[in-house]
C-alpha cells in the first residue's frame, strides 16, 4: 500500500493518554490529516500537516503507526506518532492558511469516551484503526 495522505497523532501527557482532535467548522470532528505531496516523505508530511492545522511546529515523529486504506476516495493514510515539544494547553483554536482559512477548534479526547457522532464515517474507522494501533501503547502508559 502506498499512502497518499499523512496524519501526525498526538496523545496527552496524562494517564491514560487521550488523543487530539479538532473541530472542523463545516466538516465535524476529524485528525489532522493532509496529502503527502510529490517526493515528500509520510513523515515529514505528518509534521507539515501539524503545523499547517494545529500550529504546533515543535515536534518530533516517535513511531510509525502503519498505513490505512480508508476505503474513502482512493484514500491511503500514513499514521506517525508524534512527540510535542513542551505542554499543549487542554484546548485552543488555530486559523489555517491552506483550507479556505478555517478556524480549527483542537481538543483531547479519552479513547473510551471518543466523539464518533460528530465524526465522518471515514474518521470513525481511523480512530477504531488508531485505537487498535495504540492498545498496547495506552496499557503501558496507563
Amino acid at each position: 500500500m502506498r499512502p497518499n495522505k499523512a496524519c501526525p497523532v498526538v496523545l496527552s501527557s496524562t494517564l491514560p493518554p487521550k488523543i487530539l482532535l479538532f473541530r472542523h467548522p463545516l466538516a465535524g470532528v476529524q485528525l489532522v490529516k493532509g496529502t503527502i505531496e510529490q517526493g515528500e516523505a509520510p513523515a515529514a508530511a505528518a509534521l507539515r500537516e501539524l503545523s499547517e492545522e494545529s500550529g504546533i511546529t515543535k515536534a518530533t515523529v516517535k513511531q510509525d503507526l502503519g498505513c490505512w486504506d480508508a476505503q474513502h476516495l482512493g484514500q491511503v493514510w500514513s499514521f506517525h506518532l508524534c512527540q510535542v515539544e513542551g505542554a499543549l494547553p487542554e484546548q485552543w483554536s488555530h486559523q489555517t492558511q491552506d483550507d479556505h482559512g478555517h478556524l480549527f477548534a483542537f481538543f483531547w479526547a479519552a479513547f473510551d469516551d471518543l466523539p464518533c457522532n460528530d465524526c465522518h464515517p471515514v474518521f470513525q474507522r481511523a480512530l477504531a484503526y488508531l485505537n487498535n494501533a495504540l492498545e498496547p501503547l495506552q496499557s503501558d502508559r496507563g
